[in-house]
């Protein structure tokens, strides 16, 4: 059975890739607790100068198949979830991709890939 492809819509244009949908799952709850703690974090930031929020674990996901996906994000330097970024590295053993996206962006397109495969 062929993967289908995800489309990841970046800053400034798109990526394509095949991928599986229980890797779109498993990305789909990383990001989800990736969210959590964005809110979190911007809940728990004192209004004043005074006192430190508690630090948060940036998220890690990885994915090996017939591409290389890496997608990382720190919480701890987003005002907010709406605002955050992501840093995607796309490889196999031809080309490499390093770029950003917008994490809202990033959930979009797999509710939509998901859509699609049902």
């Amino acid at each position: 059975m062929p993967l289908a492809q995800l489309t990841l819509n970046l800053i400034e244009g798109s990526v394509t890739f095949s991928f599986t949908p229980q890797a779109a799952r498993e990305l789909q709850t990383a990001i989800a607790a990736l969210m959590e703690n964005l809110k979190a974090a911007a809940a728990s930031k004192p209004s004043t100068g005074a006192g430190k929020a508690t630090p948060r674990k940036p998220m890690e996901y990885r994915y090996t198949g017939d591409i290389f996906l890496e997608i990382f994000c720190n919480p701890n330097i987003w005002p907010s979830p709406f605002a955050a970024k992501v840093l995607i590295t796309l490889r196999d053993d031809r080309i490499r991709i390093t770029t950003e996206a917008e994490l809202t962006r990033i959930v979009e397109d797999l509710n939509q890939y998901l859509e699609q495969v049902g």
